[in-house]
């Protein structure tokens, strides 16, 4: 008789805010889990059934870790991938599968898997150096983005002019044409090994310009039911040309006229998604279990209009975090409340996030803006 959920280990590598939300889902379904993360105090540390300190770049620390799971996920792409690659040659399930992993850790490779599967993106040049960048085909301005490692806003620049590249990346990067968009979009497709695929309803998102975060999430969207089946389709493809199982987030740009060009992908539970623990018959956190188990997926429509606020650490305020205006913010009807378990806080620190429910739209943003302005991550 095969294994039921409830008797096989998952072990996360990372043990972040996703990982969490990825534990008190599977808490559900009786999993036992195991996380490998290199903070001591980690927002995963106390929920998971194991948890062990340690790099999840080092080869051996993942390697030795892998073999006590049954299937192995992440909850961030910085991975080492030669471990994941020898744990599936020796039978381990990995999910998302590591050649998907590979691939998407490069953004270079990532953008040349688009073009070779003729998926919408910007166009783009690949450059190695300062020197490379001087000589670019593109006219400023335009963005450069490292090819390794960037997330969070953290690796993309804007290059107005030559005297910029003095102070770019030097190392492999990826320039972009800059697009003139409308709205940036996203959308999460969910892949189970059998091949049944499930997207949640597109989103749109709302961007702090000097984070570079996504700032508030408002679901579903109001673009045209044409666009947003586009948009669907395209997230779907991409899960089939990779094969990938588990989840995917596809984001993408609506340009000023009404085309879609996929930015960038993660093989993974995603920022795009929190809304949908509240906002949805399904979370993004159950349908990646329910995909890397190879299980039926579930509903994905939208129970309600949803708007989530990411909650980042004030500018100026290091140390151990204070959350002012809580009260405040609980006093209102439709809002969950999702603090990530971080003791510190630094400024735009992902420190928590908070999802407001409404059946009424104007009504969520309305009270989205109201929480934006009082409740602060303070030291």
């Amino acid at each position: 008789m095969a294994k039921q959920i409830s008797d096989l280990k998952l072990g996360i590598l990372g043990g972040g805010q996703l990982g969490r939300m990825l534990i008190q889902e599977a808490i559900n379904y009786n999993l036992t889990t195991l996380v490998l993360d290199p903070d001591t105090d980690a927002p995963c540390k106390h929920l998971a059934n194991y948890f062990e300190c340690g790099s999840i770049t080092d080869f051996d620390t993942v390697y030795n870790f892998g073999k006590k799971a049954d299937i192995i996920t992440i909850e961030i792409e910085k991975v080492n991938i030669e471990a994941l690659e020898q744990l599936e040659k020796e039978g381990k399930q990995v999910f998302p599968q590591s050649r998907v992993i590979r691939l998407i850790q490069d953004k270079g490779v990532q953008k040349q898997f688009f073009k070779e599967n003729n998926i919408p993106t910007a166009p783009f040049q690949l450059v190695n150096t300062r020197e490379e960048m001087r000589h670019s085909r593109f006219a400023f301005p335009y963005i450069l983005k490292q090819r390794r490692d960037g997330y969070d806003g953290k690796g993309v620049m804007k290059i107005n002019h030559a005297a910029d590249i003095e102070q770019a990346f030097d190392a492999p990067c990826l320039i972009e044409e800059m697009i003139d968009f409308e709205k940036e979009i996203a959308v999460i497709v969910a892949r189970n090994a059998n091949g049944d695929m499930k997207t949640f309803p597109m989103v749109e998102m709302e961007f702090n310009a000097e984070a570079n975060l996504v700032e508030f999430l408002i679901s579903p969207s109001t673009y045209p039911e044409a666009l947003q089946n586009k948009a669907e389709v395209i997230a779907k493809n991409i899960a089939s040309s990779l094969n990938i199982t588990g989840l995917l987030a596809v984001e993408m740009f609506v340009t000023r006229n009404g085309e879609l060009l996929v930015n960038e992908l993660a093989p993974r539970p995603h920022n795009s998604g929190h809304q949908t623990i509240e906002g949805n018959y399904v979370s993004q956190f159950d349908q990646h279990l329910r995909a890397i188990f190879n299980l039926p997926l579930g509903d994905t429509r939208s129970i309600s209009n949803a708007v989530m606020i990411n909650l980042l650490g004030e500018k100026n305020h290091n140390g151990v975090a204070k959350y002012q205006g809580l009260e405040k913010t609980m006093a209102i009807d439709g809002v969950y409340i999702h603090l990530y378990g971080k003791k510190y806080t630094k400024p735009f620190r992902k420190m928590g996030h908070v999802t407001v429910v409404d059946q009424n739209r104007e009504s969520a943003v309305q009270k989205a803006n109201y929480i934006k302005n009082t409740l602060k991550v303070i030291s």
